[in-house]
């Protein structure tokens, strides 16, 4: 491993400096009694011997008090070294400082697998979390800056004569004080009808008329007990009595009555007491209580949203939303985009200087508060835009601007990417938070693959020197020039710009048609229209929040969605590839999701230890109690309850993480049993499959978009968006298809590195080859570059967004010099001499 020592730290020589007698010593101690040393203190932070995930044994030294990246390709180990060891072990050493009962109340981390970490300070971690928080949480509860408006108005707002002033908990739609009592604080209220219960009023019953029933056996329960008040199910549903349908569908009622099954002639069925639920009732209940994403999404169909009559979508009591400041409601501050309410506020100032002491405090803090938001390029978000709603790239920048008003400094900043979703123009911005960061007396570790954010470090530690087995080794740790002498490293050739020399050079394709958009009115767009040329590579460009999403993901997807059954349109197909999980369980993996997990079930099925036992496919399923380990019901981990003490996973007892009982893993097909299948990584995977088709296809799909390195099993809440989304493509990928098709991505580079950038597009540009259209949403300036045509909207964000600016080939709008895109593009089509291909 290469590591100079930096000139300006003068103690502790890292790894692989001659000067350093012993490498595992902690550095230097103090000279004596009295004053320290300031030598004394070592500047680094030594991890000795880590092997969490892929890492084998992982020495380095990193320095405190600078910005270091980590880097690597897709699946090296670069996460496991900066979250799953650093960052890690300084939380479990802030647990052992904390009583043993507070430590209940904290999600804690495992132990590491490392041997020692020393000149580790307290962490804070900034991760791209793949779960987004609770519909009630907002962009005002992630930043804070929900609290300080309510204490504005609270403390400085106008009141109605004769108002009794109110608490800020009354400025809240989250406590029983502040939220509208007809919708609950949620702003909006649901409802039901017959016609969406009953799509097919000619159908009885017993023909399923009532759709919004569950299917299975729960359905047959509701018409037997139904049947057994006296009802009858086999009239259709329009030739019933009004008054009986609403109480079938609407009543609140729910009576018990005996139910007598009607007798199977190959089993016998008892009477039970069964109760009836109306449809209204059942839809409600699953949509405000089931754990289930599937059966909220189908109890939502059954549903119309709208906002609440009583509150007018606010959310807050009569009596708060009265309450005005500079003439506004709390309700219309909310709603505004953050760099127009810094507006308003700032104009507050300026008019009403003598409005008061706590006026004048609240004021300044909520205006201190919106600029690191609002410097971090999201100031076309409002303070009530539900975090859902955001991305992981949004929400992950929300909590940095938070931090730069926490105050705190001597502690280690963890960052995930936090580039990603970002436009070149608002990732300078970004660099300023993190010298920010740095300068106030703190360590900042990032996981980044934005070579400008590369460039900017003090310290470099790049991981590699591939994904996965093939990774896992600290190839550099140093100032970033250094990285050009290490001819292992993936990052060196783009980091140096020699990986772009040599490129092939592509003519910019001729469009077989178009889809036009005409006057399109959503979000911000505000009477758009857009033209996107069919069978070339369409690059949608801009700076956050200018409007690409809305743009791609919902007016033309929907529009070519619509015009699919239209013989004369050009699309047969619409797919498209986005970034959430694949599975919210880790029962949903790599293999369930592409298919691929049937096809081994069936092979093990055929192998003659399965025939002998009559075992059929379902045998080999996790899901399944016949073949899995019922000591975990197939999870592979059991929770350890433990007294005072926050509960943990350990792997089963009883199939040590396998996942199957003994019998189940007698079987073997190659010889491995099913759980070894699924620990093989896909690369590993695509030769043991090599004679079977139906596997090897789909293995080498997911290795041609560079996903070698993961593993068959491979739980989907350990994916990243970016790894979903390629899996999602891979599997496309694999199916033969003719038919014109249409792929729409949303910023499919987040979280890959520029070696993995070159694999993806390689596949892209191949589906345009092959007849088919490809629009990507994209702010990585080199896939823009080799794109065919690009549309650039802007030239901001939010209100000041939702405009095209710039449109044509990359070269045309480079030239045109408008908007915000035009001066990045123009410098990345410089580094690579011209038109690129991938």
């Amino acid at each position: 491993m290469h590591q100079p020592a930096p000139a300006p730290l003068p103690a502790g020589p890292p790894v692989g400096d001659p000067r350093a007698a012993d490498p595992r010593s902690p550095g230097p101690r103090s000279p004596g009694p009295g004053s320290p040393d300031p030598r004394s203190i070592d500047p680094y932070v030594r991890v000795r011997g880590a092997r969490e995930h892929n890492l084998r044994g992982v020495d380095v030294d990193v320095p405190r008090d600078a910005l270091t990246v980590f880097t690597g390709v897709s699946g090296s180990g670069k996460s496991s070294l900066a979250f799953g060891t650093l960052y890690a072990e300084a939380q479990r050493r802030y647990f052992e400082s904390v009583a043993p009962y507070a430590r209940r109340l904290i999600h804690q981390i495992g132990a590491p697998k490392v041997d020692s970490v020393t000149g580790l300070p307290p962490a804070v971690s900034l991760e791209q979390r793949r779960s987004s928080p609770g519909s009630r949480s907002s962009v005002g509860t992630v930043t804070l800056l929900s609290n300080s408006l309510r204490m504005l108005y609270s403390r400085a707002g106008t009141y109605p004569a004769g108002a009794e002033p109110l608490d800020s908990d009354a400025f809240s739609p989250n406590t029983a004080a502040g939220a509208c009592p007809s919708c609950h604080g949620l702003g909006r209220i649901h409802r039901t009808s017959e016609e969406l219960l009953v799509p097919d009023r000619h159908l009885s019953i017993r023909q399923g008329a009532i759709a919004a029933w569950p299917g299975a056996w729960q359905g047959k329960n509701l018409r037997d007990v139904l049947e057994a008040l006296g009802h009858d199910v086999d009239r259709p549903w329009r030739e019933l009595p009004a008054k009986e349908r609403e109480w079938i569908l609407f009543t609140e009622e729910q009576p018990v009555v005996t139910v007598h099954p009607v007798r199977d002639a190959d089993r016998i069925q008892r009477p039970y007491q069964g109760t009836y639920m109306s449809a209204h009732r059942h839809v409600m209940r699953t949509f405000a209580d089931s754990r289930s994403a599937a059966l909220r999404a189908r109890a939502e169909k059954f549903l119309t949203d709208s906002p609440c009559p009583a509150c007018e979508g606010h959310r807050l009591r009569p009596e708060a939303l009265a309450v005005t400041f500079a003439g506004y409601g709390i309700a219309d501050l909310a709603g505004m985009p953050l760099s127009e309410l810094d507006a308003v506020l700032a104009s507050a100032q300026e008019s009403a200087p003598a409005a008061g002491e706590a006026a004048r405090v609240l004021t300044e803090d909520l205006r201190a508060r919106i600029g690191p938001v609002t410097e971090l390029g999201l100031g076309y978000l409002s303070l009530d835009r539900t975090a859902p709603t955001l991305s992981a790239g949004e929400l992950q920048r929300l909590r940095l601007a938070t931090q730069l008003r926490s105050g705190l400094f001597g502690v280690v900043y963890v960052l995930d990417e936090p580039s990603a979703g970002l436009h070149p123009a608002d990732t300078e911005a970004l660099l300023g938070v993190l010298d920010r960061l740095k300068e106030a007396g703190n360590t900042v570790f990032v996981v980044e693959h934005h070579l400008d954010v590369v460039r900017h470090a003090d310290w470099l530690v790049d991981v590699g020197p591939l994904a996965g087995e093939h990774g896992g080794q600290v190839l550099y740790s140093g100032p970033p020039e250094g990285l050009a002498g290490v001819p292992r490293s993936a990052t060196a050739p783009y980091l140096s710009g020699a990986a772009g020399t040599g490129r092939a050079r592509r003519p910019v394709r001729e469009a077989s048609g178009s889809v036009h958009l005409g006057a399109v009115d959503r979000h911000n767009l505000r009477g758009v229209e857009a033209r996107f040329p069919l069978g070339v590579f369409t690059a949608v460009t801009g700076v956050s929040g200018s409007g690409k999403s809305t743009l791609v993901g919902q007016v033309l997807a929907r529009e070519v969605g619509e015009r699919l059954a239209d013989a004369d349109f050009a699309v047969r197909r619409l797919v498209e590839v986005d970034q959430k999980p694949i599975g919210r369980t880790p029962r949903s993996n790599l293999a369930t999701y592409t298919g691929l997990f049937d096809v081994v079930r069936r092979l093990f099925a055929a192998a003659p230890d399965a025939r002998a036992r009559d075992w059929k496919a379902g045998r080999f399923s996790f899901n399944v109690p016949d073949g899995r380990c019922e000591t975990c019901q197939g999870e592979g981990f059991v929770s350890v309850e433990l007294l005072f003490l926050p509960s943990t996973y350990a792997p089963c007892p009883a199939c040590a993480g396998a996942r199957y009982n003994p019998e189940t893993l007698e079987v073997r097909y190659g010889g491995l049993d099913i759980a070894e299948v699924l620990g093989l990584t896909v690369e590993a995977a695509a030769g043991f499959f090599a004679e079977v088709p139906a596997a090897a296809r789909s293995l080498r799909a997911l290795e041609d978009i560079g996903l070698g390195y993961l593993r068959l099993g491979q739980p989907a809440t350990e994916l990243s968006g970016g790894e979903a989304q390629r899996i999602k493509l891979a599997t496309e990928l694999q199916r033969v298809r003719h038919d014109h098709t249409l792929y729409v991505l949303d910023e499919p580079t987040t979280g890959l590195h520029p070696a993995d950038v070159r694999v993806l597009l390689r596949q892209l540009h191949g589906l345009v080859d092959a007849g088919h259209s490809v629009v990507v949403v994209e702010h990585d300036m080199a896939v823009v570059a080799g794109a065919d045509w690009v549309i650039d909207l802007g030239p901001d964000g939010g209100t000041e967004g939702g405009r095209i600016v710039a449109t044509g080939t990359p070269a045309e709008v480079a030239a045109s010099g408008t908007g915000r895109t035009a001066p990045y593009l123009a410098r990345a089509l410089a580094e690579d001499g011209g038109r690129v291909g991938p």
